[in-house]
C-alpha cells in the first residue's frame, strides 16, 4: 500500500504524519520556522528517523499552510497589482478597491482600469471589447510599476469569453512574464467580492512561486521524488501549478485540514470541530464529512471576497495563551511558537495556558515542579474560562438545538474537560494533536460548477445532468480516480427576479487521488 506524507504548516507548530491507508505509521510536532521550508526538513527528517521509509516508498506528499494568509492580513510580500474590469458603460458606480484597507492597497501599490466588455447574467454582451482601449491600460499599469494584473467582468462565470479575449489582447501588448489573474476561474457569480479576490491573488502571485520552488526544494532535497500537493479551502487537493495561479485556493486549509482529520479520526461525519493551536481555537461544522462552507461573502483582512471558504469562527485562546488576573483573563495574546521557551514547565517565566493544563493533571509535559506551585483557585478558574470562550464560539456555530457530538482536536485539545454542557461528552480521537496532518495526507480531489443556467432553451432535468457531469469531469481532470468520484453537494437555487426561468446551481464532486497517473 502506498505511503504518504502530510504536513501542516501553522503559525505556531509544523505537524507531520506519515500514512500507509488510513493508520498513521508516525507523527511529528516541531515550532514553526520563519522561513517554513525548513520547517519542513525538520518534520522530514524526524519522520524519517521513526519509520525508517525509503524515499521511493513515499506516493505523493500533501502540504497545507497559512502562508498566503498570512502575507495578506500582515500586507507583506505582495505583488505590485493593477486590476482591469470590463463592463463599461455599466458597472462604474463602485470602482476596484472600494472599502478596501488603504493598508493593503499600498502594499500592493493598487492601479484600477474600467474597460468597455462584460455580459448579462445570460450571455448578452454589454458593450463590444476595446482593444486599443485594454492595450493603452495594461501598457499604462506596467509603466508604472505593476507586475501582476487581475481581470474581472461582469457576469463572467457565466460568459467566459470576454475575460479570454481580454487576456489574449493585454498579453499580447505585456507579454507572458506579466501574470494575469481571471476572475471566472477564482470567484462566484458577484462581481465586487470577486474581483476582490481576484486582485488579492494577482497580488500574491510573486509569493506563490518563490513558496512553491521553496517547498519542492524541501521535499526534494530529502530525495522524495514524489507528486507534491498543496490543500485548498475545501479539503481538498490543488496542483503545484494551480497553486502558482491561484494562490487563494490554500487560505484556509489549516481549519480545513483539521476538520476533515477529525471526522476520519473520530468517525464523525457530522459534529462540531473544535482545533486548539498555540495562539488561536478554530471552530467549524462537519457536514457529511466536509466542512460546511461559507456564505455568499467572506471577509479576509478588511476584504470582501466570495470564493470558497470553510465556515470558521476563531477565539484567541490556545495551548500558549498568556494568563493573567489569577486565572480569570487567559489570551488573546500567546507566546506562540515560543512555548517551549516561556512557558513555565519549560523553565521560563511566563504562566501559559500548557501550564494549566499540566497543573490540573491533563497533560504530562516539561517540569511538572513548576506547575504544582500554582495555587488551585487559579488553575481552576483559567479552565473555566477556557472552557467558556470555546462554548460561547462553539454555541454560535449550531444552526439547530439538536444534538451534534464536539470534536477536540490540536495540540491544545487537552485544554478542555471532559464533558461541556450543551454537547455531552467531548470526542477526543486518537492523534488528536497532528489531525490537521492527517487530514492533509488523507485529502480528495474535487471538481466544481457554480453556475447560472436559463432553464428555457432545455429541461430542468437534463440542466442538473449537465452540471453534474461538468463537475464530475473537473474531478478526474484535477486527478482523481474516475471509479471513486461521487457528488457530495448539489444546490439549487431559482432567481426569480431574472427572466428566462434562470436557475443557480452549485455541484461539487470528489474523488480519491489515482496513484497511477
Amino acid at each position: 500500500m502506498t505511503l504518504r506524507i502530510g504536513i501542516d504548516v501553522g503559525g505556531t507548530n509544523t505537524d507531520a504524519v506519515l500514512v500507509m491507508g488510513a493508520h498513521i505509521v508516525a507523527s511529528t510536532k516541531n515550532p514553526t520556522t520563519r522561513d517554513v521550508t525548513s520547517g519542513i526538513v525538520t518534520a522530514l527528517a524526524d519522520l524519517r528517523a521513526k519509520s525508517d521509509f525509503a524515499p521511493e516508498e513515499i506516493g505523493a506528499v500533501m502540504i497545507g499552510t497559512t502562508h498566503f494568509l498570512n502575507a495578506l492580513v500582515e500586507a507583506h510580500d505582495l505583488t505590485p497589482t493593477a486590476v482591469i474590469r470590463l463592463g463599461l458603460p455599466a458597472a462604474a458606480s463602485l470602482p476596484p478597491f472600494t472599502d478596501w484597507p488603504r493598508s493593503i492597497v499600498e502594499a500592493c501599490k493598487g492601479q484600477a482600469y474600467m474597460a468597455h466588455g462584460g455580459h448579462e447574467y445570460d450571455g448578452r454582451e454589454i458593450s463590444l471589447l476595446r482593444p486599443d482601449e485594454l492595450r493603452f491600460y495594461a501598457r499604462e499599469a506596467v509603466d508604472k510599476g505593476a507586475r501582476s494584473i487581475a481581470l474581472s467582468s461582469v457576469f463572467s462565470p457565466v460568459n467566459i469569453e470576454g475575460e479570454l479575449a481580454a487576456a489574449d489582447i493585454i498579453r499580447g501588448e505585456v507579454g507572458p512574464e506579466i501574470p494575469l489573474s481571471l476572475s471566472h476561474r477564482i470567484g462566484r457569480v458577484g462581481l465586487l467580492e470577486r474581483e476582490n479576490a481576484t486582485i488579492i491573488n494577482a497580488a500574491l502571485r510573486e509569493l506563490a512561486e518563490r513558496i512553491v520552488s521553496g517547498l519542492s526544494a524541501a521535499v526534494v532535497g530529502e530525495g522524495i521524488t514524489a507528486p507534491l500537493y498543496l490543500c485548498q479551502n475545501d479539503g481538498t487537493l490543488i496542483s503545484l501549478e494551480d497553486v502558482r495561479q491561484h494562490p487563494v485556493a490554500t487560505f484556509s486549509s489549516g481549519p480545513t485540514n483539521s476538520m476533515r482529520g477529525a471526522a476520519r479520526l473520530s468517525g464523525h461525519s457530522d459534529c462540531v470541530v473544535v482545533d486548539i493551536g498555540g495562539t488561536t481555537t478554530d471552530v467549524g461544522v462537519l457536514q457529511g464529512g466536509f466542512p460546511r462552507e461559507a456564505g455568499q461573502e467572506v471577509t479576509l483582512a478588511g476584504v470582501r471576497t466570495n470564493f470558497r471558504m470553510p465556515d470558521v469562527l476563531s477565539v484567541g485562546i490556545g495551548g500558549g495563551s498568556r494568563v493573567r488576573h489569577n486565572g480569570a483573563r487567559v489570551g488573546p495574546d500567546s507566546v506562540g511558537s515560543e512555548l517551549r521557551r516561556h512557558a513555565l514547565v519549560f523553565g521560563g517565566n511566563v504562566l501559559t495556558a500548557t501550564d494549566i493544563a499540566v497543573a490540573a493533571g491533563h497533560a504530562d509535559i516539561g517540569s511538572t515542579r513548576a506547575a504544582r506551585r500554582l495555587s488551585r483557585s487559579t488553575v481552576d478558574a483559567a479552565l473555566e474560562r477556557i472552557s467558556h470562550e470555546i462554548l460561547d464560539v462553539a454555541d454560535r456555530m449550531r444552526t439547530s438545538s439538536a444534538p451534534l457530538p464536539l470534536v477536540a482536536v490540536g495540540g491544545g485539545a487537552i485544554l478542555l474537560p471532559k464533558r461541556l454542557d450543551g454537547f455531552g461528552g467531548v470526542v477526543r480521537p486518537d492523534h488528536f494533536d497532528v489531525t490537521n496532518a492527517f487530514g492533509a495526507a488523507t485529502a480528495q480531489v474535487s471538481g466544481e460548477i457554480d453556475r447560472i443556467y436559463s432553464v428555457r432553451e432545455s429541461t430542468r432535468a437534463a440542466t442538473r445532468d449537465e452540471a453534474r457531469f461538468d463537475a464530475v469531469d473537473r474531478a478526474i481532470a484535477s486527478g482523481a480516480s474516475p471509479a471513486s468520484v461521487e457528488i457530495v453537494e448539489f444546490d439549487e437555487f431559482p432567481i426569480p427576479y431574472l427572466p428566462g426561468n434562470a436557475i443557480r446551481i452549485r455541484v461539487k464532486a470528489v474523488g480519491d487521488l489515482d496513484f497511477g497517473r
